[in-house]
């Protein structure tokens, strides 16, 4: 089996995080909020592969966790402040900061994966699959006497 060429994680999981190809860094990574396009529009690289999944979400409660917690108890050790002003502070920062880190977040990710050449990003493993999902057809449901068995 031929070596995979190398690819550098730094830069990227970096182009990930600015929402880019981590390939060329220049083309968008998502075409939604967190919807990733299936290739770059300016290398072609496919994205179609990546298995993100549930992992970005923790990494985001896992980063706001350490960056809320210690403001909040600072806070308190500071000024004692009454539970309703630590509720409208705290709950929309929490939420803000997951909004927004989450895409980066998910963007790194998806860079690391395509830097290590995991899941269908290595074209000689077998998770991959040649064709996007844009160009497959119509998924079949069996029929409802085959799904009880």
């Amino acid at each position: 089996m031929a070596a995979l060429p190398h690819r550098p994680v730094g830069p990227a999981m970096k182009n990930g995080f600015r929402l880019r190809c981590p390939r060329c860094g220049e083309g968008k990574l998502f075409s939604g909020y967190l919807t990733v396009n299936e290739s770059c529009s300016a290398c072609g690289e496919e994205f179609w592969h990546h298995r993100a999944d549930d992992a970005p979400p923790y990494m985001v409660i896992t980063i706001v966790g350490h960056i809320v917690v210690p403001l909040l108890l600072a806070v308190e050790m500071a000024w004692h402040w009454e539970e309703w002003q630590h509720m409208i502070t705290w709950l929309p920062l929490t939420a803000l900061l997951c909004v927004i880190l989450l895409p980066p977040v998910k963007g790194a990710l998806i860079g690391y994966q395509w830097a290590m050449h995991m899941h269908g990003f290595d074209p000689t493993d077998a998770e991959h699959d040649p064709i996007p999902p844009s160009q497959r057809g119509p998924k079949i449901n069996p029929p409802a006497s085959y799904q009880s068995l």
